[in-house]
């Protein structure tokens, strides 16, 4: 997390809660995984999903509860009250909250999880700042499709696979949220798998730009995910040598040719963090 614990790494790995076969490979796959109870599970099949999630918490070895997200259903429904009393008799701690709106809401919570709070209707994007600001909340993620269609539109994305203005312009105000408050901001998934050029472009940019990881929906994005949020050798050493530099200097200072300010050291130390140290 941003000035804070959160520190799963860059690529969360959705798997259906349904799919107790699927759990151990997309947990080792990725560097931490998802338990989707929500939209990955038809209506019909969500008690035997909250019922796979208890038998995997029983089972020895079971996943480590540190590196499980479980993503319940929205607040004020009859399967969320289902999927807290399920979570209360396992030790998985950290829910993703689909469809989060309100902050008052969100605090109700039972005190003994943390939130990541999915802003992904045009009433969760403008109330991204009280969101993050909550007390239990430790990141913020957004979701394109379900912003749109929250909207009256039809897609998030333009002809050439980028995305529209207005899911760009969400996707800004949830990372500038998230860095206000000092949680952890994830991005989007890239739901078009075979692109691996465009979910690459996608990662380079969240990693750049401050996300502190990027959610996805088959094992075979983990890879792209975790090299774009790995710092380039020369960039890490970069970072390595201005930040030794900046050991024996008091305020601004030169290093090879760049004037060296605090944003700068910032940088470095950013750098320093997605590299593992």
């Amino acid at each position: 997390m941003t000035g804070g614990a959160f520190d799963l790494g860059p690529a969360l790995l959705f798997c259906p809660a349904d799919r107790p076969d699927r759990y151990a490979k997309a947990a080792e796959r990725a560097d931490a995984v998802i338990l989707d109870l929500e939209d990955a599970v038809a209506p019909r099949d969500k008690p035997t999903a909250r019922g796979a999630l208890i038998d995997a918490a029983l089972d020895v070895p079971s996943l480590d509860p540190s590196r499980v997200i479980v993503r319940v259903n929205a607040l004020g429904t009859p399967d969320f009250d289902a999927d807290m009393a399920t979570l209360s008799q396992t030790d998985y701690r950290l829910i993703m909250l689909p469809k989060a709106e309100s902050p008052k809401k969100v605090l109700r919570i039972d005190t003994r999880f943390e939130v990541i709070a999915l802003c992904e209707t045009a009433r969760g994007i403008v109330a991204a700042e009280k969101l993050a600001a909550a007390s239990n909340v430790v990141g913020l993620m957004w979701g394109a499709e379900d912003l749109v269609a929250s909207l009256g539109g039809t897609s998030s994305r333009k002809p050439n696979g980028r995305y529209r203005e207005v899911a760009r312009a969400a996707r800004s105000r949830v990372l500038l949220a998230a860095g206000a408050a000092g949680v952890a901001a994830i991005d989007a998934v890239h739901v078009d798998i075979a692109d691996d050029r465009g979910l690459r472009a996608e990662a380079e940019d969240a990693a750049a730009s401050g996300f502190s990881a990027s959610a996805c929906i088959h094992p075979g994005q983990v890879a792209t995910i975790r090299a774009a949020y790995r710092p380039a050798d020369d960039t890490l050493a970069w970072a390595r040598g201005v930040l030794n530099a900046a050991q024996g200097e008091r305020g601004v200072f030169r290093y090879e040719g760049r004037m060296i300010d605090e944003p700068v050291l910032r940088h470095a130390r950013s750098v320093l963090a997605r590299s593992g140290g």
